[in-house]
């Protein structure tokens, strides 16, 4: 597995918030292992932190704005997007105001402090939810869409439609996640001139001038509103180029636009807080899909965690079959509880067993609607925990496993006839004069159906 990353050593930028139209001091700092994105507001009491985490998203209006307790972070998605492009997993952001600087509109100034900052591996892993199924959040009113698929690494592709003769259709693919700095951490933010209008009317883009915005002209402009234009961006001169933007910016991509839509989406979905291996499509994207679509990914990633459901390929041949159990274990049919062990590590077993009809508990328990006693089903977790601790020594065949200790004994599902048990035992302490301290859990049908945690101790037959 990959390891996290931080940056080496502090680095500072300076600039305008784009809507508050203040100067910001941001600066990156080096964070621990497992920390995250974190923003820090330094000019207020207790300098309190933000964590980049979608259920803190209050507004999408302009950008993807955050708020925890009442402390906001406005516009969070370009700076989220550098950290992610960069390869980057625990950074904290310090910021003596709301909003990040908003430099040109793009990621470039951030990527370009990050890697002047170095960046170093730490010792823990990454954190990494891997897709398994499509997922899809689609917003009715506006048809935007966003899906994940499965894929062996983390792309985004965006499709955009403005509805426009100037922009059109648009799209933009980012294959790996290498390419983020040369592909599209340049792309700028852009309005359309009735957007901007409206924006300027309402003193919403207080910071804005023409070298941190794309201005796409959708509409004819009259002499009064180029000269309202003229005064907020501080020009005396505005011509709208053969292009079809507004003044002397020149595009880094013909499709600049949809480059900047994805990038916006690699911010956006930082706010999971884990990394993705899947392929991102996204269709029609804005800040609120991208933000409601981070939300559910969210939750699927909690409620999997909090389940910790293994996956394993049990058509592969088992590390232990049957006859090797019985070779280890005393016990025998019918109290022989597993029929495979499927891993085995120092640290960990995983074992399996197929609950059938024959099981001859099902004849008492219960009758007409048999279920698998919970004793039992602890008594199994036992049994492939003491393949674990019969593994540390030489001559197994000669030792009995005796249990010490059940505690925090907990029975999730019902088991059921036909169901595969798959049990995972890990130590919470190392094996000590033949002392196994367990914490098992037992899953069926991608769920949870026990954990307890287990002392057992082996001694040799008299």
């Amino acid at each position: 597995m990959a390891k996290q990353k931080t940056i080496a050593q502090e680095v500072t930028l300076e600039g305008v918030g784009l809507h508050t139209g203040e100067n910001v001091t941001m600066k990156f700092v080096p964070a621990p292992e497992n920390h995250g994105f974190v923003f820090k507001r330094v000019d207020l009491d207790g300098q309190p932190l933000i964590e980049a985490d979608a259920n803190y998203v209050v507004n999408t209006q302009r950008g993807t704005n955050l708020e925890k307790k009442g402390v906001k972070i406005q516009t969070s998605e370009h700076v989220l997007a550098a950290l992610v492009g960069m390869d980057l997993d625990n950074v904290l952001i310090e910021l003596n105001s709301s909003e990040p600087p908003i430099m040109d509109g793009s990621s470039k100034f951030f990527v370009e402090a990050l890697e002047k900052a170095g960046i170093v591996e730490q010792e823990e892993d990454r954190d990494e939810y891997v897709v398994k199924d499509v997922i899809t959040y689609k917003d009715e009113v506006s048809g935007s869409e966003i899906t994940v698929i499965p894929s062996e690494q983390y792309q985004v592709t965006t499709m955009v439609d403005f509805g426009t003769k100037i922009l059109g259709t648009q799209n933009a693919t980012l294959d790996q996640m290498s390419d983020f700095k040369e592909e599209i951490a340049s792309a700028r933010t852009f309005s359309f001139l009735h957007e901007l209008e409206m924006l300027l009317e309402n003193g919403l883009i207080k910071g804005g001038d023409l070298n941190n915005a794309i201005v796409y002209v959708d509409k004819e402009i009259s002499d009064e509103t180029m000269v309202k234009l003229e005064k907020a961006f501080k020009k005396k001169k505005l011509s709208v180029k053969p292009n079809g933007i507004l003044d002397n910016l020149t595009l880094h991509h013909p499709n600049e636009a949809a480059r900047h839509k994805l990038l916006d989406v690699v911010g956006d979905l930082a706010l999971i807080g884990t990394r993705i291996k899947g392929k991102v499509i996204a269709n029609k994207p804005g800040h609120y899909v991208n933000t409601q679509f981070a939300k559910k990914i969210s939750k699927i990633i909690k409620a999997e965690k909090r389940n910790n459901i293994p996956q394993y390929d049990l058509s592969l041949p088992p590390l232990m079959d049957i006859h090797k159990i019985m070779s280890m274990l005393p016990h025998r049919p019918p109290f022989l509880l597993i029929d495979r062990i499927l891993e085995l590590s120092d640290e960990h077993v995983v074992g399996m067993k197929n609950v059938t009809m024959n099981e001859p508990f099902f004849v008492g328990h219960f009758p007409g609607a048999p279920v698998m006693p919970g004793v039992l089903q602890v008594e199994a977790m036992a049994q492939t925990g003491g393949i674990l601790v019969l593994s540390t020594v030489p001559d197994p065949e000669n030792y009995l496993t005796f249990f010490m200790k059940i505690d925090k004994v907990k029975f999730k599902q019902k088991v059921l006839p036909g169901d595969t048990l798959i049990f995972h035992c890990s130590l919470i302490t190392p094996i000590r004069r033949g002392i196994c301290h367990m914490q098992a859990y037992a899953y069926a049908n991608n769920k949870l159906v026990c954990e307890a945690e287990m002392m057992a101790q082996i001694a040799k037959k008299k």
